[in-house]
């Protein structure tokens, strides 16, 4: 592979990781806010007892769940573009010489 085509890969990854990185802080903001709603819920179902209350409580647990895979998702997504950026940057190195 030639070096202009390994720094135009390498280009494109970093700014594939940048935005996965910036993406990823969001939906760590947003599942903080929904795993406390869940637990406002599971409370409030607690003390309630009553079927709303309780189907409350699994919506907004569903919907923390839902969260919590597109967050392990991205974090395997920003894994493996750290492992292709690294390897570019490998490559990078061994054509320079």
């Amino acid at each position: 592979m030639s070096k202009s085509l390994i720094e135009r890969r390498l280009t494109e990854v970093s700014k594939r990781l940048k935005r996965a990185r910036e993406d990823l802080a969001v939906i760590d903001e947003q599942l903080a806010v929904l795993v406390d709603a869940a637990e406002d819920a599971r409370l409030r179902a607690l003390v309630s007892e009553t079927p709303l209350a309780n189907k409350e409580y699994q919506q907004a647990q569903r919907h923390a769940d839902a969260m919590g895979r597109s967050r392990k998702t991205l974090v395997l997504t920003v894994a493996e573009l750290r492992q292709t950026q690294d390897q570019l940057l490998d490559r990078l190195v061994i054509e320079s010489h």
